[in-house]
């Protein structure tokens, strides 16, 4: 990832970051077009920002989400992400392999794998070894408290702790971004405090771009900037 570029202004040096994410005039639409989920959306994100895209159910914000992840191809419009140009082409599974970590509301574990195992997924296509498979997941799952659970079945963990277990996974591929889709939605108020801490402690440590999508004011709240959603249009764009 770049680190941007300096410029001196007023006599302090000040990074000026690159946008990581670009799109404009983004379309997506559902049910032969009767449903309109994405409609003119305008958006810019920079290296190493944090953003969370807030709106009630139906907004667009998970959809939009998914066009970042290349999840889902928008209609009509352009969007590029890392570099890559995501209305061109039609395989992007190494794009979200190399560049994107997803983290999910519910987890998407597999439920007959290990702790560990689980979080080596993303690497089993990958020409890491399987000593380093290992070893990064291991570390990882250290990283956030579960590395006395590393033989465990998900099924034996609580919500918040399957939750950390899907942050370890997403940065097992060293990500240029994270993307969350209301990763505290299906947690207690105490232990998505936890998960929130969490993913903005990663976020600052690792430096990666981190966009988050939720409806609650309080997780939204802890980005750099907020994005609201409504409609399938952005309303607002404001610093935090």
């Amino acid at each position: 990832m770049s680190d941007g570029n300096i410029e001196v202004r007023n006599g302090n040096m000040i990074e000026i970051k690159e946008n990581i994410i670009e799109i404009k005039d983004l379309t997506k639409s559902f049910d032969g077009g009767n449903i309109t989920a994405l409609d003119g959306i305008n958006l810019e994100i920079k290296e190493g920002e944090f953003v969370s895209i807030m709106g009630p159910s139906g907004s667009g914000k998970s959809t939009l989400l998914n066009m970042i992840g290349a999840l889902d191809k928008a209609d009509s419009g352009q969007i590029k992400v890392a570099g890559i140009d995501l209305m061109q082409s039609e395989d992007f599974s190494k794009f979200r392999l190399n560049k994107i970590g997803f983290v999910f509301q519910l987890h998407n574990l597999i439920p007959n794998l290990t702790v560990h195992e689980n979080v080596q997924i993303p690497l089993i296509e990958t020409d890491v070894t399987d000593e380093e498979m290992i070893e990064r997941a291991a570390e990882l799952l250290n990283s956030v408290n579960l590395g006395n659970r590393l033989d465990q079945l998900p099924t034996k963990l609580s919500g918040g702790e399957r939750q950390r277990v899907a942050i370890a996974r997403a940065l097992v591929n060293h990500p240029s971004i994270i993307l969350a889709d209301e990763p505290t939605g299906a947690l207690d108020s105490r232990m998505g405090d936890i998960i929130l801490n969490l993913l903005r402690e990663i976020h600052q440590k690792e430096n990666v771009t981190l966009v988050l999508v939720t409806h609650e004011d309080y997780v939204a709240n802890s980005a750099d900037r907020v994005i609201n959603m409504m409609d399938g249009k952005i309303v607002d764009s404001n610093i935090a």
